[in-house]
């Protein structure tokens, strides 16, 4: 595919190194291996504005631990917009539970006080563009095979092989930095670090037509800058207390009224049944139950929700 559309910039990321690289709307950021299975960690950037930056929580909530073709990644709280979306991802074993791995994470476990890992990777990337590792985030982790048994996270052997790919159209502008990550005493990258090569490419009209978003915010709590109490980015690092403050707490006080719910003997009994697992008082069980069926019925995108205990 990549032979049919116009090549932007390409770069190939030596092991323990990373590449920052603008992707503006419309173009397709392409991630391909070079070798036999290395995982990519990355971060994102709004290029017009750094403090929007990926999110690896707001991911995880609207799509699920493994994010494949056709989800997004999005910038993190208060503004939560697409940032890019996945649209071609034949292995399909990503992960955005696992943090970066740092430079503690190999002193503390393995005793290594030299290491190459993530977060400096990540945040040597971004010295170019005027940005500290104070501003690296949780990564979205292509090609990383997890999974979680008995609450406890783990990570298997990574299925990616040579040719394989993932693709990846902008949202909007972004400053995209991939990097080759660098845990090569796990099976994170099957115990040995290789190359990974970045490409961008302009977007076809039918990855426009089939992927792109409307550029305009489409919710009101899609928040920008203008939207803030507070719009300059503070400089000092000590923090202080603004004499003047006085809060505004948005929704501040909360109201709340009784409803009187009539019930008749079969609605009754049902309640009954549903004592301890519901709740305890008629109106925590009425409350949990319709509330429930609400979410299943009203709710957009994951629910998230298992009724009763």
């Amino acid at each position: 595919m990549s032979a049919t559309r116009t090549l932007v910039r390409e770069h190939v990321m030596e092991p323990a190194t990373g590449k920052a690289l603008p992707v503006y709307r419309g173009q397709v950021l392409r991630i391909e291996q070079l070798g036999n299975g290395q995982c990519a960690d990355f971060n994102a950037f709004n290029l017009h504005d750094y403090r929007e930056c990926f999110h690896t929580g707001r991911t995880r909530h609207l799509h699920g631990l493994h994010p494949s073709t056709g989800d997004h990644l999005w910038s993190a709280p208060p503004r939560e917009r697409p940032m890019l979306t996945i649209i071609d991802d034949p292995v399909g074993t990503n992960d955005i539970q696992y943090p970066r791995c740092t430079g503690f994470l190999y002193e503390y476990q393995y005793g290594f006080e030299v290491h190459t890992n993530c977060h400096d990777i990540l945040a040597e990337a971004i010295r170019e563009y005027g940005l500290t590792p104070d501003d690296v985030h949780d990564s979205f982790n292509f090609w990383m095979h997890t999974g979680v048994a008995d609450d406890h996270m783990f990570i298997k052997r990574l299925m990616a092989r040579q040719g394989d790919y993932v693709e990846l159209i902008a949202q909007m502008d972004v400053l995209a930095v991939p990097n080759v990550c660098g845990a090569d005493i796990f099976s994170t990258s099957n115990f040995e670090l290789k190359p990974l090569l970045v490409q961008v490419f302009e977007g076809t009209e039918e990855q426009h037509e089939r992927w792109l978003e409307p550029a305009e915010r489409r919710y009101v709590n899609q928040r920008t800058v203008d939207d803030f109490k507070l719009k300059q980015i503070r400089v000092e690092r000590e923090l202080t207390r603004d004499e003047s403050y006085t809060p505004e707490f948005t929704s501040y006080p909360i109201v709340t009224h009784d409803v009187a719910v009539e019930l008749d003997d079969r609605e009754v009994a049902a309640v009954d049944a549903l004592r301890g697992r519901f709740g305890e008082t008629d109106g925590e069980i009425v409350r949990h139950a319709f509330f429930s069926w609400w979410i299943d019925a009203y709710m957009q995108g994951p629910k998230h929700l298992q009724a009763g205990k």
